[in-house]
Order: structure tokens, then sequence, then C-alpha cells
């Protein structure tokens, strides 16, 4: 069962929203981003294919097990697409209170009705399938949950990699990748504090919670909102952004062992897009000459948005960082940040695709690129900078074993550990009555040049 489209404003019959939500699962499995494929659905459908699709791929590995004992020969693609969306949302709901239900008639009638549009004859087959999962439902849940990809809807690669990594924490870590986010935002600090921005969300019936050091910009809704809905948002007072990806700004600026960046100091924010953390930076200290850098020049595009909606500016450069000839004037940096391209092994959870995106050789070709952007960046730093290394992973191979192996390499650098900011971050809860983390999972290193 699943969240009611309704309830993200949407009025479309269930079934065009099954149709839809099963081409996007069908184009993840085929190795399409999710991203890339909502923004191919009708506006009027997307908010809520979106949420039926977001809640199908967290289920993705029980329904394909469910789906394999009910019918073990695959059906073609389209049709098969299909059944696990509506395996996933007839999958009993660990925690109902979260979500507002379907009836499951009602999903079993309109998944039916789907495939007569998308494949006439398929149409008894599913109406068969469905009704046999109704039926034995608990046997069948059971069953499924004797694989790793049943249980813990990701990749048995993935799994392993994880108790590997984190023997005490790794189920934690899969069960938060599980659940839904909370929606972060981050109040620009030279306007507004996060307090007196959550009184104005009170005023208009949005309770929220700040969330304090380390974070102190961070402002945790109840409930997701649109951004339309939030006081000052087009006028740049609050951006979104989790509280995990909000500790990088700080960092460079000056969070760590030493003093404050000097006015008017040169940044370099080397993997910029979408621009979160480049407008983050601006925001602490809006004197920077910050050069915005990223080998994408379309996703620069969206760098520029950001920029513009908070009345900030930043030169910004297409370039793959690695080459630094090609772009790099000649003058050191006195920071650099280094976002660096990653598993997103950390924010799984705001982006269910990427599990079952990725394959297991991907996180070694990753970690080299990750060491190539920071051998080539290293000698961009003037003598007494820093420069952060991050990644939204929560792979050591992206993480501390990286971070380890280039320490190796540049004996010069030194390595500042600052307590909540540095280190492994895990997507996970502060009790047990916090279902969800408010932290996505990052690593953060900070280094600096003698």
């Amino acid at each position: 069962m699943s969240q009611s489209p309704q309830t993200a404003g949407q009025s479309a019959p269930l079934h065009r929203l099954l149709s839809q939500a099963a081409d996007a699962v069908q184009g993840v499995r085929e190795g399409k981003s999710l991203t890339d494929l909502l923004a191919r659905v009708p506006a009027d459908l997307r908010p809520g294919t979106q949420a039926l699709a977001f809640a199908a791929l967290r289920r993705l590995g029980s329904a394909e097990a469910a789906r394999q004992q009910l019918a073990p020969k695959a059906p073609p693609p389209r049709v098969d697409a299909l059944l696990l969306v509506a395996l996933a949302l007839l999958w009993p709901d660990p925690e109902p209170a979260n979500t507002a239900m379907y009836a499951d008639h009602t999903l079993v009638d309109q998944a039916v009705h789907a495939a007569k549009q998308r494949a006439p004859a398929s149409a008894a087959f599913v109406n068969a399938v469905l009704r046999r999962f109704l039926r034995e439902r608990d046997a069948i849940v059971v069953a499924a949950q004797r694989s790793p990809l049943g249980a813990f809807n990701h990749p048995a690669w993935w799994v392993e990699k994880l108790k590997a990594d984190w023997p005490g924490q790794w189920q934690a870590i899969l069960a938060a990748n599980n659940r839904p986010p909370p929606m972060t935002l981050r109040v620009h600090a030279q306007r507004d504090t996060a307090a007196e921005y959550v009184e104005r969300l009170a005023g208009l019936g949005m309770p929220a919670r700040a969330l304090g050091a380390p974070t102190p910009q961070a402002v945790v809704l109840d409930k997701p909102a649109p951004v339309s809905a939030l006081p000052g948002f087009a006028e740049g007072l609050v951006s979104v952004q989790d509280a995990a990806a909000q500790l990088a700004a700080p960092l460079v600026v000056g969070a760590g062992p030493d003093r404050k960046l000097r006015p008017g100091a040169r940044v370099l924010d080397a993997c910029a897009a979408p621009g979160g953390k480049t407008a983050h930076l601006l925001e602490l200290q809006p004197d920077l000459q910050l050069t915005a850098l990223d080998a994408d020049a379309q996703r620069l595009t969206r760098v520029q948005d950001n920029l513009k909606r908070l009345q900030q500016s930043a030169t910004l450069k297409a370039a793959d960082a690695r080459q630094t000839a090609t772009w790099w004037d000649g003058q050191p940096f006195d920071a650099i940040l280094l976002d660096a391209p990653c598993s997103a092994s950390g924010i799984v959870r705001r982006h269910p695709d990427v599990r079952w995106l990725r394959r297991p050789d991907d996180i070694a070709s990753l970690a080299r690129i990750q060491a190539e952007l920071l051998d080539a960046l290293w000698p961009l730093l003037a003598p007494g900078g820093r420069l952060v290394y991050a990644t939204c992973s929560v792979f050591r191979a992206e993480g501390q074993a990286q971070l380890d192996a280039f320490l190796q390499r540049q004996p010069d650098a030194k390595s500042h550990a600052v307590p909540g900011f540095t280190g492994h971050l895990l997507p996970l809860a502060d009790n047990a009555a916090q279902p969800q983390p408010p932290l996505d999972g990052f690593f953060y290193a900070l280094l600096t040049k003698p």
C-alpha cells in the first residue's frame, strides 16, 4: 500500500498514475535515472507518479521476490513493471500510520485497468497474480524475506558491502534507506535565524523544528511541503538542503581549527552543481571570490538559477576539475571544496533508484576518479589553505579509505578531526522514537597545507 496521489495534490485516475510509475520503474531497471524519467511525465501527473514510483522502488526487492514466487517465468517488461509496482504498493507497511492507504481491491482493480491499456492480453494474468498475492500474502511475504533482496530491498552485493564496512550498523542503515526522508531547509544566514523561521512556519500551520549545532541554519519540517508554500522561498530567504550537506560550507569558511578565511578569499567549489553548497558558502561569507566549477555545462545552469534566486554571484566555469590546464588561472586558492562524484550510497532514501542503478565495480571506478581529483586539486591550494573533501557515501572506499590513501601520497597534508563535522556520518535515527534520521549519509575530511 502507498501514499495516495491526492496527498500530493493530484486528482488523476489511479490507473494512469500506476502506468506512469510502471514506466519509471521499467526505465530504472533498464539503467535510466529516475530524475530523468520523471521529467518526461506530464506535469499534472508528475507529483502522483513520483510518490508511487518512490514507494515502489523502496520495496522493489520484495516485489521482485514475490513476483518470482507468483510467476516464475517473467512476463514482458511492460507487464512485469506494472506487476512490481502493484505488488510493492500492496506490500504490508511496517509504519501504516505514516501514509494514507489505498484499499487493496482499489489497487488491484486499477492495476488491471492499467494493464488493459498497456498490454490488453495481460489483464487477466495481472488480475490473477495480484489476487493470489492477496490470498497468500502472509506466506509470500515470509518466503520473500528469506533472500537478502527481499528482506532488505537492496542488491545482495550492496548488503554485503555494508556488512563489511559497518558490521554493527548495516541493518539500521538499510532500514533508514527504505524510509521517506524528512524535508530539511537551510535558512539564509544573513537574513534570519532558524528559530525565527520556525516561528513563521508555525504561524502558517506548518510545524517544524530547528536542529541547532552543528547545523545552526537547518530546519526540519514535520511534513514535506511544496517550495511555493515556504515563506520567503522565492526571495531567497530559505533553500531546501539536507542537514548533512549543510556541514560543508562551515568547514570551508572556518569551522575547523584555523581562523576564518580572510576577507575576499579565493575559494573553489570544484564539483558545484546543483549549487546548494555554492550558495551556502556565499551566505556565510558574502565577500568570497568564489569559482564554481562543474564538468557538466547543463548542470551549471542550475547553479546559476540558485544564485539568481539568492541574489548572489560567482564565477561559473564548465570544465573537468582534473584538467587544471584548461580552466585554472595559476592563482592559488585559499580554500577548496571537493564534493566529489560518488556512489550516492548515503542519499538512497532521497534517490531510491540509486541502489538499483549502481553495479559492484562502480565503487572502485568512482574511487579512482575521487583520487584523481584530490591529486589534481591539492597543488592548487595555497600554503596555509584548507581543502574539504566530501562524498554523499557511506562506503569506506569513498571515505576513510580514500582519505588514508591520499595522506600516504601527500605527506605534507594534515587531516583535522572536527567533532560533528568530519568522518563518516551515517543516516541513523537519534533514537528509536525518531523514525526519520536527521542527516543523510556523508563523509567529510578537512585537510590543511602547511
